[in-house]
């Protein structure tokens, strides 16, 4: 996810039977697809393997300019924020934020990606529990998956990135962006035949 809390874009996913199976799979297709590969902010829960993962896959090498393989040192624009629940007789009684790495990151709660995960289950019936439609294969379970978070990134407009600008037609007030019009990377809204026909 990006840095943004209002601008939640998703960069990579992985599907497996658990998080530390699908975490180094996220972990690094979000540097691969990071502009020069430069840092972000993660949010997670308290699971260790993402502070592992990230340890590992954010290092660059520092050139000396001695003669052997240069050492690998972990980016300082990365940062780990995790948000761990406290739990009482199975009830959340409280939220605990912590900075694992770098700086926190303003409100440092999953709620956001646990929304997303709600809207994949309704809309992909691959993800629904008691399903006849199973993704049989990894394939056909990335293309589900990838296809219903370009939506998400890059068709549905969301009401908490629009913004007030004057001179629009129809009378409207509000410029209506998509996450990726948030993060720079188009300056419209796509249409669904702008897609199929790229």
């Amino acid at each position: 996810m990006s840095q943004d809390r209002k601008s939640r874009f998703v960069i990579a996913w992985a599907g497996a039977s658990t998080e530390e199976e699908a975490a180094p799979a996220v972990v690094r297709r979000t540097r691969q697809r990071t502009k020069a590969q430069m840092g972000c902010a993660w949010v997670s829960d308290g699971n260790p393997v993402y502070a592992e993962q990230i340890k590992k896959v954010y290092r660059d090498p520092q050139h000396t300019g001695k003669p052997g393989r240069p050492r690998l040192v972990l980016r300082t624009d990365v940062r780990l924020t995790q948000g761990v629940k406290q739990r009482e007789h199975g009830r959340v009684i409280g939220l605990t934020v912590r900075a694992v790495l770098g700086q926190a990151a303003s409100g440092a709660v999953c709620v956001c990606e646990e929304r997303l995960n709600g809207v994949l289950r309704d809309r992909l019936n691959c993800l629904t529990r008691k399903t006849h439609a199973f993704a049989k294969r990894s394939d056909t379970w990335d293309a589900a998956v990838g296809l219903c978070l370009f939506e998400h990134n890059w068709l549905t407009p969301h009401k908490a990135l629009r913004q007030r600008q004057a001179g629009l037609p129809d009378g409207r007030k509000y410029l209506r962006r998509t996450p990726a019009m948030a993060v720079s990377l188009t300056d419209h809204v796509w249409t669904w035949e702008e897609f199929l026909s790229l």
